[in-house]
């Protein structure tokens, strides 16, 4: 895929969760089967880098737990921050419990390095159902090499990707390339682009990850796969998670092409 049609996607869907982020937030008030599995791992301490925030659920689910270690939740969608800002969330933390919230683009997580790493490496970075709406090979490797390297090297990157080839309904919502004035020969193998049905027409850019593709993404991106799960929806197959820990060999985000 070539940067003009990465640059399009990103504002489409750029556009959309500016247009609908308020709609959007009101379907998402509850945490994921998938996500609450990743939460019982934890010890509670942990520092988290959570990119892709949205509108603060793993927060609020996280105070009410009675995390003690500092959380950082990150997204692009000044809709999803406010709520995420929200007095609920500020209300929901006990004593002990350090969470606030920035907006970033994380198709340039690289730029924002410094403001993300101020409080040093993190031991867990999360990034829900959201890797599936970065474009391209090239802007996914490197923020997955970003990721790497504001991580300890004892820490963990758990992710999710949405697998809505898995249903027949949504797969109904599959739209040409063409509603959004995309050829089809600019994107790449597994990218579609999904209608929004709620309060309005909206389309969205998504790619469907297999194993193969998220391997290889985790090794030239200085990690290893750890576990993998399917979880979600009401056949428990929609999301598709994956711990990945860092490989012992460090690979700089600022290697050469030819690096991978």
């Amino acid at each position: 895929m070539d940067s003009n049609t990465a640059a399009r996607l990103i504002e489409l869907n750029r556009d959309f969760y500016t247009r609908f982020g308020d709609s959007f937030s009101a379907t998402r008030h509850r945490i994921q089967p998938g996500v609450r599995r990743v939460l019982e791992m934890l010890k509670g301490d942990e520092s988290i880098l959570d990119l892709g925030c949205g509108n603060g659920e793993l927060a609020r689910e996280l105070a009410k737990r009675g995390h003690r270690g500092p959380y950082l939740g990150v997204d692009f969608s000044l809709p999803l921050l406010r709520e995420a800002e929200s007095p609920p969330v500020r209300t929901a933390q006990p004593e002990g419990f350090s969470g606030r919230f920035l907006q970033v683009d994380l198709t340039r997580l690289s730029a924002f390095s410094d403001q993300l790493s101020a409080a040093g490496q993190w031991s867990l970075v999360t990034a829900f159902a959201v890797l599936h709406h970065i474009p391209s090979h090239e802007l996914r490797l490197d923020m997955l090499k970003s990721i790497r390297d504001l991580i300890k090297n004892d820490g963990l990157f758990i992710h999710s990707n949405w697998q809505f080839l898995n249903s027949e309904k949504l797969k109904a919502r599959i739209q040409p390339w063409e509603a959004a004035a995309i050829s089809n020969l600019d994107v790449d193998a597994g990218d579609y682009l999904l209608d929004w049905r709620g309060r309005g027409v909206g389309l969205r850019y998504v790619h469907h990850f297999n194993d193969e593709e998220l391997n290889e993404l985790a090794q030239a991106s200085g990690f290893r796969i750890s576990d993998t799960f399917q979880s979600d929806g009401m056949g428990g197959n929609l999301g598709l998670y994956q711990i990945w820990v860092p490989n012992s060999d460090k690979i700089c985000k600022n290697q050469g092409a030819n690096s991978f």
